[in-house]
C-alpha cells in the first residue's frame, strides 16, 4: 500500500499550528482534531495524508500562509539518512540526484526528476497517485519546502527563473511570487522549480565528502534490498496517470517527458509484449475505478478525468473493459 513519511504529515499540521502524535491523533490546544492511523517504520498511509490535509484546508482559509508554514516547517534532517546525504552533497546538482534516486525510500506517492537543458534546468515534481483535490496543496507545499530548502543549501546565492504548476490558482498569484522570490506559474505542463543550469553547480555550505559518500553508500544498499525497480509498463503506468485530466497524452509528448524518443518508448514495451495502448488503457481504467468508489464524482466528472471528451465514450468504453457500465459499477460497489 502506498505510504508517505510521517515527516511530511507532521510538517503540514506544524504549519497549521497542531501537532500529530505518533498513534495519528491531531492535536490543537490539546485536543483530538482529527485522527489517521498510527505510523509504521515512520510512515502512514497515503490516503491518511491526503484525508489530513483536506481536513486542514478546510480548517485554514489562508493557503499561501499555509504554503510558506509549511516550507519553514519541513527540514532536510526530517528525512533521516537521506536528508544528511542531501545537505553533504559537494553541490545542488549532487543533492537533486539523491533524491531523484532516493527519494522512493521515503515516500511511493511521487518521484522527482532533475531535468537538465542547454539553457534551463527543471526539478520537476511529478505525483504518483490518483487525482483528488489534496495533490495541488501537496504539491504547491513540497515545491516551496524544496525551494526554502535549496536556499538553505547553497546559500543566498541560488537564483530561482520561476515556479509552475499544472493546476489553476486558487489565492493571489502575486503572494505565491513574493513567497518563492520568482514569478509563478498556474496551469503550466509541469509542477517544477525552474533555474538556470549553473545554479546546479553552486557548492553546498556543509558539503563533506566523506560523509556524503558513506551516506550514499547506506542509501544504496537500502534501495537495493526493497522491491525490484519497477517494469517500464509500471513507470510509463504512473507517468500517465496524472496527466490523464488533460486529455489523452500522445506517446511522442510523455516519451518526451520520460527524457527518451517515442521509438525508444515502444521499443520498451514491445519488450513486454505491450503496446502503448495497452498501458494507456489500464492507467484509465484503473483511475476510473478509483473514483467510482467516491460518490461525490460524478460520472461526467470522472469521465474528462479519465482523458475522454465525452461522458457516452468513456461509458462505452469502461464496459468494454469490466463488462459493466460505470454507474452498474458504482452501485454494485456501494452495495458491498
Amino acid at each position: 500500500m502506498p505510504s508517505v513519511t510521517s515527516a511530511f504529515a507532521r510538517a503540514m499540521a506544524k504549519a497549521a499550528g497542531m501537532t500529530l502524535t505518533d498513534d495519528g491523533a491531531l492535536l490543537s490546544d490539546g485536543s483530538v482534531v482529527f485522527r489517521v492511523s498510527s505510523e509504521v517504520d515512520g510512515q502512514i498511509v497515503d490516503t491518511d495524508y491526503f484525508d489530513l490535509i483536506d481536513w486542514i484546508r478546510e480548517t485554514q482559509p489562508d493557503e499561501v500562509a499555509l504554503v510558506e508554514a509549511y516550507a519553514s516547517s519541513i527540514q532536510t534532517d526530517d528525512l533521516g539518512v537521506l536528508g544528511l546525504a542531501i545537505r553533504t552533497a559537494p553541490t545542488l546538482r549532487a543533492s537533486l540526484q539523491r533524491v531523484e534516486r532516493y527519494f522512493r525510500l521515503i515516500t511511493d506517492t511521487a518521484v522527482y526528476q532533475l531535468d537538465e537543458h542547454e539553457n534551463r534546468a527543471f526539478w520537476v515534481f511529478q505525483g504518483q497517485t490518483q487525482h483528488r483535490a489534496a495533490l495541488e496543496l501537496r504539491n504547491e507545499c513540497a515545491l516551496a519546502g524544496f525551494a526554502r530548502n535549496m536556499h538553505r543549501f547553497v546559500g543566498p546565492g541560488l537564483v530561482l527563473e520561476y515556479v509552475s504548476f499544472r493546476h489553476s490558482c486558487r489565492c493571489e498569484t502575486e503572494r505565491y511570487s513574493e513567497h518563492f522570490g520568482c514569478p509563478v506559474k498556474f496551469d503550466a505542463d509541469r509542477d517544477a522549480i525552474a533555474v538556470k543550469p549553473e545554479m546546479l553547480d553552486l557548492a553546498n555550505l556543509l558539503s563533506d565528502k566523506a560523509v556524503s559518500e558513506y551516506l550514499t553508500g547506506h542509501l544504496e544498499a537500502e534501495i537495493k534490498s526493497i522491491n525490484q525497480s519497477p517494469s517500464f509498463s509500471d513507470t510509463l503506468l504512473h507517468n500517465l496517470t496524472p496527466m490523464l485530466s488533460n486529455g489523452v497524452p500522445q506517446a511522442a509528448e510523455i516519451a518526451r517527458d520520460m527524457g527518451m524518443s517515442e521509438r525508444t518508448l515502444y521499443r520498451r514495451l514491445a519488450e513486454e509484449g505491450l503496446t502503448f495502448r495497452d498501458v494507456l488503457a489500464k492507467a484509465q481504467l484503473s483511475l476510473a475505478q478509483g473514483l467510482l468508489r467516491d460518490d461525490t464524482v460524478s460520472i461526467a466528472e470522472i469521465a474528462f478525468l479519465t482523458g475522454f471528451s465525452e461522458q457516452s465514450t468513456f461509458s462505452r468504453a469502461f464496459k468494454r473493459w469490466v463488462g459493466k457500465a460505470p454507474a452498474q459499477f458504482r452501485q454494485q460497489f456501494s452495495a458491498v
